[in-house]
């Protein structure tokens, strides 16, 4: 009786540990992604960010960040309401996902701001082509209920080594100030450096 009590405990005390990992998987998973779109947040795209940086210092392996973010969103909040503006966020999100390839990182950094991280791919005109292909992708129209609305975006480059390999926040400024640059001189992309 003693065992089989014992066995009960054990088994108890597993299901607890099982219960906490759980947990445990759940809350990091929730620290890490946006709980509007479901894709990874800022904080998961530095962790990211910065081993890919460590990892690819010794053989220089291309490293580039797609700072995206949408054209006069807050003309569609103010307009259609939060609700929607929502919706435009999570179609924009699926969009992105489509577009890249699978092993490519699309994060949402807050608002109407994403992230593609690109590992591997350092070669200008591919870039040039992904965010042409990007653009397209975003600003096929949107049908959310009886709305249908255009939505357009400005993306900003950054890459390593050609940007120079640098810290993951740095990197990620220089795609956010390229984003900028893009979005004042309506260009739709801009690469870090083209755009004084």
């Amino acid at each position: 009786h003693a065992c089989h009590t014992a066995e009960t405990a054990l088994a108890q005390t597993q299901k607890d540990l099982d219960l906490v990992r759980c947990g445990e998987r759940s809350a990091r998973h929730m620290a890490l992604h946006d709980e509007l779109t479901a894709l990874p947040n800022r904080r998961h795209l530095l962790e990211q960010l910065r081993h890919a940086l460590t990892e690819s210092a010794p053989h220089g392996a291309g490293i580039a960040v797609l700072y995206i973010d949408l054209d006069a969103f807050k003309a569609v909040n103010d307009t259609h309401g939060h609700a929607v503006g929502d919706e435009v966020l999570c179609i924009t999100a699926a969009r992105l996902r489509a577009a890249v390839r699978h092993v490519d990182t699309v994060v949402r950094l807050g608002g109407d701001e994403f992230v593609c991280l690109l590992l591997g791919v350092a070669n200008t005109m591919h870039l040039r082509q992904l965010c042409r292909k990007l653009l397209d992708a975003i600003s096929a129209p949107m049908q959310i209920g009886k709305l249908q609305l255009l939505v357009h975006a400005s993306i900003g480059i950054a890459s390593c080594p050609q940007h120079g390999c640098i810290t993951a926040d740095e990197l990620l400024e220089r795609a956010d100030a390229a984003m900028f640059a893009a979005k004042r001189d309506g260009c739709g992309f801009a690469f870090h450096g083209d755009h004084p």
